[in-house]
Order: C-alpha cells, then structure tokens, then sequence
C-alpha cells in the first residue's frame, strides 16, 4: 500500500506538472507583451522618481525633461496603438473623393470608370450630407479592388488568430433612365493569399421600370473563419443593362472594412 501510494502521489506531481508546460503559445507572448510594456514604462518614469542624489541641478532638470519627453513619445504612441484597434475603415478613398488613387481596376471595360458628384445625372441624394461624391461604371463591367494586408495596419498575428469580427459595408444605386447590374466580393486570405472565407452574393439586377434604384446599402460580417487571415480582399463594381455609350451603370460609394477588437 504504500509503494501504490508512493506512485499515485509521483502521478500527480507529474500530472500538475505537465498541465503547467501546457501554457498556450498566445497567453506566453501577451505576457512578454506586458512585462514589455511596463519595463518601457518604468525606464521613462525611473530618472523622475529616483533621481541620483549627487546629480546636479542642471543636469537633474535636462534629465527630467528628456524622461519627460520619453514619457509624451511613450504616452503617444500608445494612443496610436490603441487608434490603430479601433474599428476604422480600413479601405482608402472609398468615395472618390481621391477619384481613382489606391484602386486597382480589375476590369474597366466599356467608358471605364469614373467618379462623379453627387447625386449626378438621372440620380438619387445620398443618405449622408457628408459623402458628395461616387464611383460609376459604363456599358461593359467595370470592377475595381483593394487588397488590405492588415500586420501593417497594426494587427498581430495573435489578434488576428482570435478571429475578430470582420464587418464589410457598401453602398449602391442605379439610374432613372437606365438599368444596372451590381455585384460584390470580399475574400479573407491567408499569408499566401489564399482564400481563408469569401462572401459572395448573388448579383444585384435594378431596372427603374420596375424596382427602386435609389442608394442601397448591403453588409456582411465574417466570424468563426480559422485562424491565419492576413489579408482582406475587397471587390466590386457592375455595368448597364442597355449597352448605352458613357457612365450609365451601377454606382457605388459608402465602401467600409472594418474590424472588431
């Protein structure tokens, strides 16, 4: 009995052993993250509260004023950490407001794109005073993207792996005199690009015979999706239906990507 005793007893400590090596990778690097973070703090604040005592006076003050401007860097670049985590938008110039900078036209067929004032020709006033501006298509497809490669937008691999809510936003609407087609694609890729989760609705057909072609919005949120997304892909664009010569296609604006943490 007291050899089986001796054993059930070494089981144990090796269990509790064990279960204390089984410390996930994240919680260790979040915990080297925050001794980190105060180490960074306490060098900044140390020289101001415990000054040397045969520092001299001029020196003590240059001294302070330098931890002092450690502490403003330090204090700002927190802010900027603490931004850069907030849900922002995370597509450029979704607008027009920078007509066609930061997109990539993946197909610019017929007039080709273009961006227009609002609520221009044959249109519709937007729902925000705020957005004057949209992006229209012509009588072939048009489709322009944006590739956000979100590490240097300021997310960790580790945040990402916790497969936050992705939330995808985008506004459309057609003409009085003349039908459009609109249609969308948002992809979540891996470090190779590779497809992780897509959204792809059904294209969106608006005849003003017939339906309401005033500004629409259509949203989508991604979750439960795997770790390993590094990259957003954001697609979207359309024609006409009538095969008109100038800008009588789907018009889009409003575009957002954003991310919860």
């Amino acid at each position: 009995m007291t050899l089986l005793l001796k054993v059930t007893v070494l089981l144990l400590q090796s269990t509790k052993h064990s279960s204390a090596e089984t410390l996930s990778v994240r919680e260790r690097k979040r915990e080297r993250k925050r001794r980190r973070e105060r180490a960074a703090e306490s060098s900044c604040v140390s020289e101001i509260t415990h000054p040397h005592p045969h520092t001299h006076t001029h020196t003590y003050i240059q001294g302070l004023e330098e931890q002092l401007s450690c502490a403003q860097s330090l204090l700002s670049f927190r802010k900027i950490c603490l931004f850069s985590k907030m849900a922002r938008n995370l597509l450029k110039n979704p607008n027009g407001e920078e007509n066609m900078e930061y997109w990539e036209l993946t197909e610019n067929g017929g007039d080709e794109w273009r961006v227009e004032e609002m609520p221009g020709d044959c249109g519709h006033a937007f729902t925000d005073d705020a957005t004057t501006k949209y992006f229209t298509t012509s009588f072939e497809l048009c489709l322009k993207k944006q590739l956000i490669d979100l590490l240097p937008e300021g997310y960790s691999s580790e945040e990402l792996d916790d497969q936050p809510a992705v939330h995808v936003e985008d506004w459309y609407c057609g003409r009085t005199d003349c039908g459009c087609v609109y249609q969308l694609t948002v992809c979540l890729l891996d470090e190779n690009k590779e497809v992780i989760q897509e959204f792809t609705p059904e294209s969106v057909t608006l005849d003003p015979d017939t339906d309401d072609c005033s500004w629409k919005q259509i949203t989508h949120t991604f979750s439960e999706y795997g770790p390993g997304v590094r990259f957003i892909s954001f697609e979207h664009g359309g024609q006409d239906t009538k095969y008109w010569q100038g800008w009588f296609g789907v018009r889009v604006t409003g575009s957002s990507v954003t991310i919860d943490l």
